[in-house]
C-alpha cells in the first residue's frame, strides 16, 4: 500500500538535488531553456518557490512510501496557490525512483493526495506536464485530469 509521509529534512536534501537537475533537464528537452545555464536557472526557480525549504508556507512535500515505515519510493510536492481569486492545489513535482516505476506508486500517491487537499478546503488540483512525457499524460488522464491549456512553439530555420 502506497502512503504519503511528510518529507524529512534528510530526504529533502536528496530530493532537492535530484529535482533541480531533473527540472533543468526537462526544460532543455522541451526546448523551453537553452542547455547553458539551465541548472542555475532551475536552482533559482526552486529557491524562489521554496525560499524557506520544507518550512515554506502553503507548500506540502511528501515522501511516497510503500508503508509508513517502508522505503521511500518517490516524492510529491504541491502548494496552495491563488489565481484570479480561485484557490487550488498545484502539484509542482512528482518523482518515482526508477527502480519503483511502473508499480502504481504515482497513481496511488495522487489518490492519497486528494483527501489531504480536500481537508485544506480546496476543490481542485492542477499540474503541468511536459509534452515529452506521454506516460505521465496518460496517467493524469486516467486519474481524471482535464487539459486546461496547451503551449506550442515552432522552430524556424535561421
Amino acid at each position: 500500500m502506497t502512503v504519503l509521509v511528510p518529507m524529512s529534512a534528510d530526504a529533502f536534501a536528496h530530493y532537492l538535488d535530484d529535482a533541480v537537475a531533473g527540472y533543468a533537464k526537462d526544460n532543455v528537452a522541451a526546448g523551453r531553456w537553452p542547455e547553458e545555464g539551465a541548472l542555475l536557472r532551475s536552482k533559482v526557480d526552486f529557491k524562489n518557490s521554496l525560499p524557506q525549504g520544507l518550512e515554506t508556507p502553503d507548500n506540502y512535500l511528501f515522501e511516497i512510501k510503500t508503508a509508513a515505515a517502508g522505503p521511500t519510493v518517490g516524492y510529491i510536492w504541491f502548494a496552495v496557490v491563488e489565481k484570479n481569486g480561485l484557490f487550488s492545489a498545484f502539484v509542482y513535482d512528482v518523482e518515482v525512483k526508477q527502480e519503483f516505476q511502473r508499480q502504481g506508486h504515482a497513481k496511488a500517491a495522487f489518490e492519497a493526495l486528494e483527501p489531504f487537499v480536500r481537508k485544506l478546503g480546496l476543490s481542485r488540483i492542477g499540474l503541468h506536464v511536459f509534452a515529452q512525457n506521454p506516460g505521465a499524460q496518460a496517467l493524469y488522464r486516467k486519474l481524471g485530469y482535464d487539459i486546461t491549456g496547451v503551449n506550442m512553439q515552432k522552430y524556424l530555420d535561421p
